[in-house]
C-alpha cells in the first residue's frame, strides 16, 4: 500500500469513527427545510388574516374604518367586530310576517304625511318607529349605543344614516332643529326602517 493510500484510508477511518462525514451537507438541507417550512407558515397566517380582513370590510362597510379609528389600533377594532358578530349570532333576529310589514309601511305613511305640519312630531314618530321595528326584528333597544353595535353586523352601511337622524332627534327635542334638518333626518329614517323592514330578500320600501 502507497503512503497516499494509507493517508486516504487513514482519514476515512477518521471521518467514519468521529462522524463527521457528510454532516455539513445534512445541516444546510435541514437548515433549507426549516426556512421553507417557516415560510409557508406565514404565508399560510398572512392569507388567513387576508381574508378574515376582508370579510369584516365587506361585511361591515364603512363601519370597519370607523371601528379601527375608535379602537385605536386594527387588532383592537377587528377584535371589537368579531365579538360583535358573535353576539349577533346569539340573538333571534327573524323575518316579518306580511301582515307586520303591511302595519310598518302604514305607520310609516302617516308619519311622512304628519310631517307638513308637525315636522318635529313626524321625527320623533319616526324615531320610535324604527326603534319599534328593531325590538320586532329581535334587536336588544335599551341602549343607542349597543343599538349600533348590533346593527352595524347586518345593516353597516345605513348605519351612518340613523345616527344622523338621531342627532336631529336630539335637536328637536330642544326645538334646535330647522325644517331642513328635520326633513333631512326622516330620509335618514327612511334608510335603516327600509332595511328592517326587509324579510331577508330585497328591501321593502315604504310609501313615500
Amino acid at each position: 500500500m502507497t503512503s497516499m493510500n494509507k493517508r486516504v484510508e487513514a482519514l476515512g477511518s477518521s471521518c467514519h469513527s468521529a462522524g463527521r462525514c457528510g454532516r455539513p451537507h445534512e445541516s444546510t438541507l435541514l437548515a433549507v427545510i426549516i426556512a421553507v417550512v417557516v415560510v409557508i407558515a406565514v404565508a399560510a397566517v398572512a392569507a388567513s388574516m387576508f381574508t378574515r380582513r376582508r370579510k369584516l370590510r365587506e361585511r361591515f362597510g364603512p363601519e370597519y374604518e370607523r371601528t379601527m379609528g375608535d379602537a385605536g389600533s386594527r387588532t383592537a377594532g377587528e377584535r371589537e367586530l368579531r365579538a360583535r358578530e358573535k353576539r349577533h349570532d346569539a340573538l333571534d333576529i327573524k323575518p316579518l310576517d306580511s301582515s307586520v310589514r303591511d302595519r310598518y309601511t302604514r305607520d310609516w305613511a302617516g308619519a311622512q304625511e304628519e310631517f307638513v305640519d308637525r315636522p318635529e312630531d313626524a321625527v320623533h314618530d319616526a324615531d320610535r318607529l324604527v326603534t319599534s321595528l328593531m325590538h320586532e326584528r329581535g334587536y336588544p333597544t335599551q341602549d343607542f349605543d349597543q343599538q349600533l353595535k348590533d346593527l352595524s353586523v347586518e345593516h353597516g352601511r345605513t348605519l351612518e344614516h340613523y345616527r344622523a337622524a338621531h342627532d336631529v332627534e336630539a335637536l328637536s327635542t330642544r326645538h334646535e332643529a330647522t325644517t331642513e334638518q328635520l326633513r333631512g333626518a326622516m330620509v335618514h329614517y327612511r334608510a335603516l326602517f327600509d332595511e328592517l323592514l326587509s324579510d331577508g330578500g330585497g328591501p321593502r320600501h315604504a310609501r313615500a
